[in-house]
């Protein structure tokens, strides 16, 4: 499952949330320490593994 990263803009805490992509489309993320839905998704690096060997 895809993980995401968000910054809350109140607080400045910065925190990941696992979700499907289409909780991700629907979902209201909240910030774990103050409950506030002001948050920013902070982009960061993107990972694929495959079980194929190079």
């Amino acid at each position: 499952m895809p993980q995401y990263d968000y910054q809350c803009k109140k607080c400045k805490k910065s925190f990941t949330v696992i979700m499907t992509f289409s909780e991700h489309d629907k979902k209201k993320v909240k910030c774990p320490k103050c409950k506030s839905t002001g948050v920013r998704p902070v982009y960061s690096g993107f990972v694929a593994m495959t079980s194929k060997k190079s």
